[in-house]
């Protein structure tokens, strides 16, 4: 066994790359893998989602990155996925990594440790494209890039893409970017089909699976340290992850998933 690593990067906030490491990781813990996760945004908002106080819990990566302990000593165990947390002193850890010598790789020695552990690896990339961003395309196998299904959404891919360029040139020969995860999808509409036609025209990039729907159920799962899978399973949007990370991982798609991803409201 030896995990593939997702790196899951858009440097536009508010599209549901949190929301997408979680879910993804779920859903291949429910099909009987080993699955850790990765919280590399100072916010911490992953590991609140999964139900932990931030400020409670240490080490957490901000002591790996700054050299003071293994990744592996972070790890925390939720019964959805495993969990390298953070918290906000990552954000002077990223300050930290800037005059390090060899800053880009810091966090791939950390995971090629873990490796054989897992069969999945998802980092949860932070808001921006710096340094720790830049790690995780380093150590990354594939990207996956979530793109909110609404107006402007657009805005960031290409710099991205090109960030991401630089990173197979440079730092990371082997990196492929896997895809487009829609959210945020409104069926009712065509607003949303035209968004993600043109981005995926404009880019040349293809959609994982299926959209995700909109669903309050999204914003309910963390208040209870959960991800949509547990929290209410039988939504179009927990099917619709469970279809993406099947799709991605190279597992079959179970039809009832993809049914009720495309057939609900």
């Amino acid at each position: 066994m030896s995990a593939v690593v997702y790196a899951v990067a858009n440097q536009k906030g508010g599209v549901a790359k949190t929301t997408t490491t979680a879910s993804l990781a779920a859903a291949l813990r429910a099909r009987g893998l080993n699955v850790l996760v990765i919280d590399l945004d100072p916010q911490a908002c992953l590991t609140f989602s999964l139900g932990y106080d931030p400020d409670e819990l240490s080490p957490t990566l901000h002591e790996v990155v700054t050299g003071r302990t293994e990744l592996s000593a972070t790890v925390v165990r939720h019964d959805e996925c495993d969990l390298a947390p953070a918290n906000l002193d990552l954000s002077g850890a990223e300050v930290a990594l800037l005059s390090r010598t060899g800053r880009e790789y810091v966090l791939r020695a950390q995971i090629e440790d873990l490796r054989d552990s897992y069969d999945a690896i998802f980092l949860d990339c932070p808001p921006s494209l710096g340094v720790l961003t830049l790690n995780a395309l380093t150590a990354a196998d594939k990207v996956v890039i979530p793109l909110q299904c609404e107006t402007l959404s657009h805005r960031g891919v290409s710099q991205l893409l090109e960030t991401i360029a630089d990173v197979q040139h440079l730092t990371n020969r082997g990196l492929e970017v896997a895809g487009l995860v829609a959210t945020m999808f409104d069926s009712r509409t065509n607003h949303s089909r035209e968004v993600l036609e043109d981005v995926q025209t404009r880019y040349d990039l293809k959609v994982i699976g299926v959209p995700v729907r909109k669903s309050v159920r999204f914003a309910e799962a963390p208040n209870n340290g959960r991800t949509i899978l547990s929290h209410a399973p039988k939504v179009p949007g927990a099917a619709a992850y469970r279809v993406i990370a099947a799709e991605l991982h190279g597992l079959t798609v179970l039809p009832e998933d993809r049914a009720a991803a495309e057939g609900g409201s």
